[in-house]
């Protein structure tokens, strides 16, 4: 039986919500995976369709999340459905709501110089996910994030003092998972507009990190 994946996507237009999920259904078609994808919230109103599904994608930049929908999604993780998410669309999703926060295990905080060169290091070349791939350039947004000490880090980046001098030489998270309750989380922090994931490397963490997070 092929596992079932929920995609919610909306919020800001500027991550490509729409552009980048139909891409990442297409990764995860490949693979065998049944899609359900939405451009609704609305499809977090029934809890026990939600622990349903093995894999829950969220992205939605910014926007709101009315608490119950947020309990009922906290609560099918908690239960056992995987999630999984990129950038702002799983990482600055929902800013008021610390709780979903604490389940994705960070929060964006700033992109000091917009778009920009730098460099994804591998942290982890044993873990799955990242097994046999090395560290890569990439010219995108740089997250600068605030994250959970639990979190298991797979990959990282090195801010320098081009930008905002005080955090140079600050070494941040890119590519983490974890577990809430009985749920896998994965998250990447790559991923700001669709042609992000040209980058082979970026693509294939993405889909790595889904199948691993799916129940």
């Amino acid at each position: 039986m092929s596992k079932k994946v929920l995609i919610t996507w909306g919020g800001w237009a500027g991550h490509e919500p729409e552009q980048t999920s139909n891409l990442m259904a297409e990764v995860l078609k490949e693979e065998g995976y049944e899609i359900e994808i939405t451009d609704s919230l609305d499809c977090l109103e029934d809890e026990e369709h939600l622990k349903t599904k093995d894999l829950i994608i969220p992205c939605w930049t910014m926007s709101e999340l009315p608490g119950k929908l947020s309990r009922n999604l906290r609560n099918a993780v908690k239960a056992g459905t995987g999630i999984a998410g990129w950038h702002g669309g799983m990482g600055d999703s929902f800013r008021v709501d610390t709780e979903y926060q604490f389940m994705v295990g960070g929060q964006f905080i700033c992109h000091p110089g917009g778009i920009i060169d730098y460099t994804v290091n591998i942290k982890d070349s044993s873990d799955p996910i990242t097994a046999g791939i090395k560290d890569f350039s990439i010219k995108s947004e740089q997250y600068y994030m605030h994250v959970d000490p639990s979190n298991e880090v797979l990959a990282t980046t090195a801010f320098n003092a081009d930008h905002l001098d005080w955090i140079d030489g600050c070494i941040m998270p890119v590519v983490w998972k974890r577990k809430f309750g009985v749920g896998k989380v994965f998250y990447s922090a790559l991923g700001h507009v669709a042609s992000d994931f040209e980058i082979p490397e970026a693509k294939e963490i993405m889909k790595r990190g889904c199948i691993w997070a799916a129940r």
